[in-house]
């Protein structure tokens, strides 16, 4: 089947389009990563290079879509060049993988039909209306992009032949019924145990503290009682999204550009065509197949049993609709060159072989009414008007914070916004919307903090702006005991109730292994009702990590709860009971386990055997 298709952007951008491959780096260090910035490779893996283009662009989807996902604890995370660099080696170790993975694929003879591509672009929910593949949406989403369907279509035909190399190793993978019935009794495995809570709230009612206790302690934790550094921060905010409210589209407006755009709302040409394939450069046996059809032999009959394409044959060789701009293009300009259904080609060259091409069936091109499309236009062309004013204002914004840089008053005044106040704030409980990167950067610059001044403009998400002046600072101070005690009481009490509880758990811990209960006795206290644990226990991981008793004997041992308070626990007896129900899951995840363990292997092989170089430089 076809494989060609033109060169396009970056795998991860269709994966951030498509949003169906969750990221996942594994941060790794960058040593031998920083290399000569005159090449425009970002790195060569053997002799196929990744360009410096793609990289950037790979990064920069990567960048955005973490952006999106962590938001400001993202930004605080670029602000550390080092992090940067591991971020940026991530991206590109990933593209090098997948350059390895897609190149021994392809020495393993695993190919992508066209078919397969195309299908799966019918069966994505992002270009479907009420369940059903969409060619605007989808030719929409693609314009939004950046892609054209040549470059997608090539991005998601990689993606596709990476799945099969993986899918091909998870097939051959299996789990031993020992493996699996030792799996079971450790996942189903529950433990018994009799526990005493040592309440921390009861031992912190015993604390009696002395003032000097008190102050040794406020000496011993200044930090947690000194008042950082803060400031009375002013500021205006402009944002698009926000300018969006008060604009209004007429419907002369939207029809006016319904009409100028018609176009886009015009769906292109579509075939269904069927064909039949025979690969490489067998011409003779091509013109057999061909001198069969026009003896007068059922195409879809010849399809199935001659046509080497086996995931049309089946169909007859149908390959469904089709558009312009993504088949082989000598297949396409064959295919668009049949006038009525019905009609076939003689044979066709391509790449991949000679082709048989039959017309099924022609669709127009059809344009959608403006009552269908009338509430996107709107929205489109008040999104369009938003950002125009946006930029504007964003001007005259620069242009007062600017040249009044003493006051934010002809600043508000030039775009109608109001100066907006903070109390005394610190980093840490500034208000979200200025606790970003950018904004903090501007508030430490020594023109803004120490002379005075407006900041620039600071882009804190896409069009969406501050200017920021301080209005007052404080600097950083202790705070007086007097004025903390009561916070220092309670810290010091806690610590102390929670030392008084520790040795004496561990005291009745160690009493308890050597078969005594004189401090049982002595402080009241008796173990509750056995209880059942399993493994979602929140103190799962220490019972589930004691010896298992053995002759009767019970194991102790003691540990802090949730809550902070202190358990005793007599762990009592461990049953193992195999839940049949769960064997094939736990099968099942022990063969993806096994197939994840393998695929690592071979990228690392792969990357041992592979001359790779880096050339780009981390900043």
């Amino acid at each position: 089947m076809m494989e060609r298709m033109r060169e396009g952007a970056s795998g991860v951008a269709v994966k951030v389009i498509l949003g169906v491959i969750i990221l996942s780096f594994v941060f790794t260090g960058v040593s031998g990563y920083i290399g000569s910035g005159a090449s425009s490779s970002a790195a060569k893996v053997g002799n196929d290079e990744i360009s410096r283009g793609d990289f950037e662009r790979e990064y920069q989807n990567q960048r955005n879509q973490m952006q999106a996902q962590l938001g400001d604890y993202f930004s605080n995370l670029l602000a550390d060049q080092n992090y940067v660099n591991t971020f940026r080696k991530s991206v590109l170790d990933r593209m090098i993988d997948d350059k390895l993975i897609e190149r021994h694929a392809e020495s393993l003879g695993l190919r992508v039909s066209d078919a397969q591509v195309r299908q799966q672009i019918f069966e994505f929910p992002q270009f479907q209306v009420e369940g059903k593949f969409d060619e605007d949406v989808y030719q929409a989403t693609l314009r939004r992009a950046g892609f054209t369907a040549h470059t997608f279509s090539e991005d998601l035909r990689k993606n596709i032949l990476r799945e099969q190399l993986r899918n091909a190793i998870e097939g051959t993978d299996f789990s031993l019924a020992g493996e699996v019935e030792s799996q079971s009794k450790l996942i189903s495995q529950t433990r018994d145990v009799k526990k005493i809570t040592l309440s921390l709230s009861d031992f912190a009612k015993k604390v009696k503290l002395s003032d000097e206790e008190i102050n040794d302690y406020y000496q011993q934790h200044t930090s947690q009682y000194t008042r950082p550094e803060q400031m009375k921060v002013a500021y205006i905010e402009l944002s698009a999204e926000k300018l969006k409210n008060n604009i209004v589209v007429s419907d002369n407006d939207a029809k006016a550009y319904y009409q100028d755009n018609i176009d886009k709302y015009t769906s292109e040409e579509q075939r269904r065509v069927s064909h039949i394939l025979i690969q490489g450069d067998n011409k003779e046996k091509a013109q057999k197949v061909l001198d069969k059809l026009n003896a007068g032999a059922d195409f879809a009959t010849l399809a199935k049993e001659d046509s080497e394409d086996v995931g049309s044959a089946e169909e007859g060789g149908s390959l469904g609709w089709i558009e312009r701009d993504v088949m082989d293009p000598e297949f396409e300009k064959a295919a668009f060159a049949l006038k009525q259904p019905g009609e076939t080609t003689g044979l066709v060259k391509s790449e991949f072989g000679y082709h048989i091409i039959k017309l099924d069936e022609l669709k127009a091109p059809e344009t959608e009414s403006y009552e269908t499309v009338e509430k996107a236009i709107k929205q489109e062309l008040k999104d369009q008007k938003a950002a125009d004013e946006f930029y504007a204002l964003q001007a005259q914004l620069e242009t007062q914070a600017y040249e009044s840089p003493d006051s934010l008053d002809a600043a508000a005044e030039a775009i109608k916004a109001n100066i907006q106040t903070t109390d005394f704030i610190s980093d840490a409980n500034a208000p979200d919307l200025l606790k970003s990167a950018p904004v903090l950067q501007a508030l430490a610059n020594p023109e803004v903090k120490e002379d005075g001044l407006n900041s620039e403009v600071i882009e804190i998400a896409p069009e969406h702006v501050l200017v920021v002046r301080i209005n007052d600072t404080r600097p950083e101070k202790l705070l007086p005991l007097s004025e903390v005690r009561d916070d220092v009481v309670e810290a010091a009490t806690e610590v102390k109730a929670k030392e008084s509880a520790e040795k004496l758990a561990i005291s009745i811990v160690e009493e308890l292994k050597s078969g005594k209960e004189d401090l049982l006795k002595k402080y009241g206290l008796q173990f509750g009702e056995a209880e059942s644990l399993d493994r979602s226990s929140p103190i799962a991981n220490v019972v589930f990590a004691m010896t298992k008793p053995t002759d009767g004997k019970i194991e102790y041992t003691q540990l802090r709860d949730l809550n902070g308070d202190f358990l005793i626990v007599g762990l009592t007896q461990v049953v193992s009971k195999p839940n049949k129900q769960y064997e094939e899951q736990i099968k099942a995840q022990l063969t993806r386990t096994n197939a994840q363990q393998d695929f690592t292997g071979l990228i690392k092989i792969l990357r041992n055997e592979t001359d790779i170089q880096y050339y780009v430089v981390t900043q």
